[in-house]
């Protein structure tokens, strides 16, 4: 398994689309924190991104999009003296499918949400910054541009099963600008979404992820990454913040916690199938990685 695809499907990753947005002249529109990661696309014009807690603001152009990864409330707007009208009056008045806001409009934005299951927050949402900006102009962005522009045709002319296109189509999108913020900003993400910018590191993590019941070695991953155990167990520690060990118990831990969320299975079913010989050996694991056992997490998944 690819690790990034692997912790977006145990994340139960999904996306929704909301209304476009149409503004003209002096604007600007305050939306309150998101609770998912919010993403936006300017189709036509130019505007300002404001985040609370970042320094400055961000510069739209026509083509960019961002990703906003955190609770905070933002502004969208022309110019920094343009009043903030609250997103919800703006958003109520939506016709068509489209809110509109100042006068006129020169500048077309589409947006809408991912949303994660239970761990999202720890696995990779606090390995990214606040904001994640993809200007037009990036090298790699075509892909993005595709994606952004399939979606606006699906969500202008609407033919059969235009939404669940444009929503599968943000998910594309989403994976794109991901790979396009690691190759463009490394030093920007921490722990194994940074460990996919170093091939011996990304390497040994594929292992791990293609084979986590696997009783692996530091050696057998060294051989696979074909780099020396001393060399690999540097590299992953210093990239991906602990051993590959580690990380491969706390990895089966997370597939073992998702297999309790969706219920049916025994523990000892479990415990096998993450590579644990007992139910006691995987919960001696899960308490320790997670804080509670696996019973107390089967009845409260969302405590950690």
């Amino acid at each position: 398994m690819d690790p990034l695809e692997d912790v977006l499907t145990l994340l139960e990753t999904r996306s929704r689309l909301s209304s476009g947005l149409a503004a003209g002249g002096r604007w600007a529109v305050r939306f309150d924190a998101p609770e998912t990661v919010k993403f936006n696309a300017v189709r036509r014009g130019s505007c300002l991104l404001e985040v609370d807690g970042t320094d400055e603001p961000i510069e739209l152009a026509e083509g960019d999009c961002y990703l906003l990864t955190q609770e905070r409330p933002f502004t969208l707007r022309s110019d920094p003296q343009a009043d903030p009208v609250h997103a919800g009056t703006v958003f109520a008045r939506a016709e068509g499918g489209i809110a509109r806001a100042g006068r006129g409009d020169d500048v077309y934005l589409i947006g809408g949400a991912f949303s994660f299951g239970t761990r999202a927050q720890e696995l990779l949402l606090d390995r990214l910054p606040p904001v994640v900006h993809v200007p037009a102009g990036t090298r790699h962005a075509e892909t993005v541009q595709w994606a952004l522009t399939a979606i606006d045709q699906e969500l202008t002319h609407q033919p059969m099963g235009s939404a669940l296109v444009a929503e599968h189509l943000a998910f594309v999108m989403l994976v794109h600008v991901l790979r396009l913020h690691l190759a463009r900003e490394p030093h920007a993400v921490s722990g194994w979404l940074a460990g996919l910018r170093d091939p011996v590191v990304a390497t040994a993590l594929t292992s791990l992820h293609s084979d986590p019941a696997r009783p692996w070695t530091v050696a057998e991953l060294a051989g696979a990454a074909a780099v020396s155990r001393s060399t690999l167990a540097s590299r992953f520690k210093a990239t991906v913040g602990q051993g590959p060990l580690e990380y491969l118990t706390r990895w089966r831990i997370e597939l073992a916690a998702r297999q309790l969320r969706q219920g049916g299975a025994t523990l000892a079913s479990i415990a096998h199938s993450v590579g644990y010989g007992s139910e006691s050996a995987l919960s001696v694991a899960f308490k320790r990685v997670l804080g509670m056992s696996p019973g107390d997490y089967r009845r409260h998944p969302t405590l950690p």
